[in-house]
């Protein structure tokens, strides 16, 4: 497999990044998931826009390559050519480049790019269930993917460890956030609901995607702090992110309707 390290192609056997390394050090950086499929970059506009607000709250300049849709496109693109990949899941990666302390120092960043064969898995989540060791935590970099992960990955740990196929955050007050790597909207009375970011859930690009759906097909649609009872009592509940929009039929004890809202978009 190759992958793209500051616009190169490398092999990825062997490959490693010199040190000092701030990503590594400090976290001072943060990442992407996206799709590339039917020779397009899904949801590029939205990915950039996340990428410019993330580089904007931690003071980085987006390297030039990277900067516009058209270019990140045409880069992870290449990068989906390269290793014959007609579907590819990439992992974008940024961090600032130079060594140093706190104290940044350079607002340059240095990029590195992964990428994996894409299969589509849209299958209902059987069993949900909130998060009882975790929880989703506001910040000026919440929306963004990288600075606050460790908490998705304790998150994770606990979904696997109770036998979960989906686990679902709540901020500290109780209010529900998002899935552990999704957004999370329900249905209820014709109106769709989804947590604000302001609960500490990260801005998806699927998120995005389906909100513009929703007001296009004049779905009165909410976005609020929201208390368990609220999520539990919905007609129908789906997560959403760049990979797939999935139903969920069961959290904790409570079951939901199959049917999803009619106006959900593909994957864009």
């Amino acid at each position: 497999m190759l992958l793209l390290h500051n616009g190169q192609l490398r092999a990825q056997a062997g490959f490693a990044l010199p040190l000092p390394n701030r990503g590594l050090a400090f976290g001072d950086g943060f990442f992407e998931t996206l799709v590339f499929a039917g020779n397009r970059l899904r949801l590029a506009a939205d990915h950039l826009g996340r990428m410019q607000a993330a580089a904007g709250a931690l003071h980085l300049a987006l390297p030039p390559a990277l900067a516009s849709a058209e270019g990140l496109e045409n880069a992870l693109g290449a990068l989906a050519a390269a290793n014959a990949l007609p579907a590819a899941r990439l992992r974008l990666q940024l961090w600032r480049a130079g060594g140093g302390r706190y104290a940044p120092p350079t607002d340059a960043a240095e990029w590195l790019a992964t990428a994996e064969a894409f299969v589509a898995d849209e299958t209902p989540v059987q069993r949900a269930d909130f998060a009882l060791e975790t929880h989703s935590i506001p910040s000026p970099l919440s929306f963004c993917k990288g600075p606050q992960a460790w908490l998705y990955v304790r998150a994770a740990h606990e979904r696997q460890r109770r036998r979960l196929d989906e686990i679902i955050l709540c901020d500290a007050a109780g209010h529900v956030a998002e899935a552990g790597a999704a957004a999370i909207f329900w249905w209820k009375d014709e109106v769709l609901f989804t947590p604000a970011l302001a609960s500490g859930c990260v801005a998806g690009v699927r998120r995005a995607q389906v909100l513009r759906a929703a007001r296009a097909a004049g779905v009165a649609g909410r976005e609020g702090l929201f208390v368990k009872e609220e999520l539990l009592a919905a007609d129908a509940v789906f997560t959403a992110n760049a990979a797939a929009v999935r139903a969920v039929r069961r959290i904790g004890a409570a079951g939901f309707a199959a049917a999803l809202p009619g106006f959900l978009p593909g994957a864009g």
